[in-house]
């Protein structure tokens, strides 16, 4: 039987790739969007000419009614979830002193609620079926934190958190929940970098490059395929970090 996965965020970037990639693995995948509907049905379209399907759907998952709507969507029309891609979210570069409540609402909503409500309204299936696997998407600077972007990284250590917590308690129902937190990956998030930071950070990087969308795409393919790696932070970076 076809596994079936949903993947936030999967219009663009990293998550698009993610949806690509498990998608040509014979995944049935559900590709959420919010605001980027035209980059969701090109991506559709694209795939639709190659003989891969993929569905898309809408839904801000920064909303409790909106995520039970698409996990209502998938479990009616495919009647199981086996994969979850917490992948959806939004940056913020301010100083920390210029920072606002509804700065905080909303990179705090986007980035780690919805990962909270996508994983409480999908784990009673997975329970059900004895059988799951839950990958959050946090980032380096959750890990080691970064200057300008506080609320962010708070954003991003707390799916770690929220990973390394659920894995210990899903673990006997054989659910596995893991974090994958690139570095500097080019995807439309870095595109206000300089050619100069962007040279920087590649100069930073042991490897000498920055990273691609398709780098963590693999690793989720493998994720998904494994069996006894749960609660684990793996941070693909091209050695920018070594922890």
């Amino acid at each position: 039987m076809e596994k079936v996965a949903i993947v936030t965020g999967a219009s663009r970037g990293i998550g698009r790739e993610i949806a690509k990639t498990l998608a040509k693995k014979g995944i049935i995948v559900v590709a959420n969007y919010n605001k980027s509907e035209e980059k969701a049905k090109k991506l559709k379209n694209e795939l639709e000419k190659e003989n891969i399907k993929i569905d898309i759907f809408k839904a801000d998952v920064s909303k409790r009614q909106e995520v039970k709507e698409l996990v209502k969507y998938t479990l009616e029309k495919y009647k199981k979830i086996d994969i979850l891609v917490n992948n959806a979210g939004i940056a913020e570069y301010k100083l920390f002193t210029d920072e606002t409540d509804e700065d905080w609402n909303r990179v705090i909503n986007n980035n780690l609620y919805s990962a909270f409500a996508m994983s409480q309204e999908v784990i009673p299936n997975m329970i059900h079926n004895k059988n799951g696997s839950i990958i959050n998407i946090s980032s380096v600077n959750g890990m080691v934190g970064s200057s300008l972007e506080v609320i962010y990284s708070v954003s991003k250590a707390g799916m770690d958190g929220l990973t390394k917590a659920l894995a210990k308690e899903l673990g006997p129902s054989n659910i596995r929940v893991n974090s994958i937190a690139p570095g500097s990956i080019d995807t439309d998030m870095n595109a206000m970098l300089s050619k100069d930071e962007l040279k920087e950070l590649q100069n930073e990087t042991p490897l000498g490059r920055i990273g691609k969308a398709s780098d963590i795409a693999k690793c989720i393919e493998w994720l998904v395929e494994d069996s006894f790696t749960t609660g684990q932070v793996i941070s693909i970076n091209g050695g920018w970090i070594i922890i």
